[in-house]
C-alpha cells in the first residue's frame, strides 16, 4: 500500500507527534508498505522518505509553542508531493492545525485517514473554528483519537466517532536500552523528561521536590532530558543539591532511553494540556518506576496507579512524599515495575501499527 503520512509540526523540533509520525513511518515500512512523509522544516538531516515543506514559524498553542508552515509557497510544495506521491492512503495528523495538515486535507483527492493528538476540550481557537472546518472534516474517511481526552476534544467541537488507537512505542528499544553507571546515584536515580522552560511540564514542581528528598540523600541523583535554559534552571536549585541534578538537554533517543533505563524513578510532574502521556510508556519500557501527577491522560496510562504512582497535580508536597515512599521501598518499585512490563505491550508498534493498518484496508479497500 502507497501511505503519505502528513505531520503539521516542524521536523526540527522534537515533539510527540513527530516522534509518532516518524516511528509509524519505519513500522509501516518494516511491513513493506510504501510510505512517504511531509513535515515542515528546514534541516538536511532527515530519513529518506521525509519531504520537508520548509521553514516553520512558532505559534502559541495548548500551553506550548507548535512550529507551524503554511503561505502560499508550502501550498504549492504540499500540492505538488500529493500529485508525485499517488497515495492509496492519505494519513494526516492533526488535520485541524493551520499548516500543512490543513492544506493537505483541502488539496487531496485520495481517501483521507487523520489521527487526533490534542486534548483540550475547553479550546477556544478550536471552538471558534469549528463551523469553518466542519466542511473540511468531512473529507476524512476515518478518524483516529489517540486517548478517550483526544477523542472527546475531537467530538465537542468537530463531531464525529473516532476510534481509539494509542500512541506507540518500540519496547525492546526501552527495555534493553544500556544503562550508565556514570548516571547513576548511591542513593538512587530519578529522572525527568520534557522542556524545563516550558510551565505545564512541572520542572519547578520537580526541582523542588527533588530539593527536599535530595536534602536527607546525597547520593541520589536527578537526570534532566529535554531543551531549555540550562544555567537559569540549575541557577533556580538551591544551592546544595546542584551537584546532583546533571542536565542532559536535547538528548538523542538513544540517550533518553539510557536516561530512563538507568533511572530508579521517572517523575512526569506535567500539570495539564496531555492528550496521552507517551513518556509514560517509554518509562515503563524502560523499567523505571513511574511517578506521575494524576492529570486524566496519565491516571488512564497507569490505570489509576497500577502501572506506576499518582500524586496530586501541582501538590510539590504529595510528590515529594510519594517520591521519597518509592525510593525506600524498593519492593513497591519491583511489583509496580512488573505490572508495567506486561501492561506496556499494549503499546508496542507492533500491536498499535497492526490496528492503524486495518483502518487503511477499510477506507482503501484493500484486502
Amino acid at each position: 500500500m502507497r501511505v503519505g503520512l502528513v505531520c503539521p509540526y516542524s521536523f526540527d523540533t522534537p515533539g510527540g507527534v513527530q516522534n509518532h509520525v516518524k516511528d509509524l513511518a519505519e513500522a509501516l515500512l518494516a511491513r513493506g508498505h510504501d510510505v512517504a512523509v511531509l513535515a515542515p522544516g528546514e534541516e538536511d538531516h532527515v530519513p529518506a522518505y521525509v519531504t520537508l515543506a520548509g521553514g516553520a514559524v512558532p505559534v502559541p498553542y495548548n500551553g506550548s509553542v507548535a512550529r507551524l508552515s503554511f503561505g502560499p509557497v508550502v501550498a504549492a510544495r504540499v500540492r505538488r508531493w500529493l500529485k508525485d506521491g499517488r497515495f492509496d492512503v492519505l494519513h494526516i495528523h492533526e488535520p485541524a492545525t493551520p499548516s500543512i495538515a490543513l492544506l493537505a486535507l483541502w488539496l487531496t483527492e485520495c481517501p483521507v485517514v487523520a489521527t487526533f493528538h490534542t486534548s483540550n476540550v475547553r479550546s477556544r481557537a478550536m471552538s471558534a473554528s469549528a463551523s469553518i472546518l466542519r466542511p473540511s472534516m468531512e473529507k476524512i474517511t476515518a478518524r483516529i483519537a489517540v486517548s478517550e481526552h483526544a477523542r472527546g476534544t475531537l467530538v465537542a467541537h468537530v463531531g464525529g466517532e473516532p476510534v481509539v488507537i494509542p500512541n506507540g512505542v518500540y519496547v525492546d528499544h526501552y527495555a534493553h536500552a544500556q544503562t550508565r553507571p556514570e548516571w547513576r546515584g548511591a542513593d538512587g536515580t530519578v529522572a525527568f523528561v520534557g522542556r524545563i522552560d516550558e510551565p505545564r511540564k512541572g520542572f519547578a514542581l520537580m526541582s523542588e521536590a527533588f530539593a527536599r528528598v535530595a536534602a536527607q540523600r546525597p547520593g541520589l541523583r536527578l537526570l534532566v532530558v529535554g531543551g531549555g535554559d540550562i544555567d537559569r534552571a540549575r541557577a533556580a536549585l538551591p544551592e546544595g543539591v546542584r551537584d546532583q541534578v546533571t542536565f542532559l538537554g536535547r538528548a538523542s533517543d538513544e540517550d533518553k532511553a539510557s536516561a530512563l533505563r538507568t533511572a530508579d524513578v521517572y517523575v512526569a510532574p506535567n500539570t495539564g494540556g496531555e492528550s496521552f502521556g507517551i513518556v509514560l510508556v517509554e518509562g515503563m519500557a524502560a523499567g523505571a518506576t513511574v511517578l506521575a501527577s494524576d492529570i486524566g491522560a496519565f491516571s488512564r496510562v497507569l490505570e489509576g496507579g497500577r502501572y506506576g504512582e499518582l500524586f496530586r497535580s501541582g501538590d510539590v508536597d504529595d510528590l515529594a512524599a510519594h517520591l521519597a515512599g518509592l525510593l525506600d521501598h524498593p519492593d513497591r518499585r519491583t511489583a509496580l515495575d512488573e505490572a508495567a512490563a506486561v501492561g506496556v505491550r499494549r503499546y508496542d508498534w507492533s500491536t498499535v501499527a497492526t490496528k492503524i493498518v486495518q483502518v487503511y484496508e477499510t477506507v482503501s479497500g484493500a484486502d
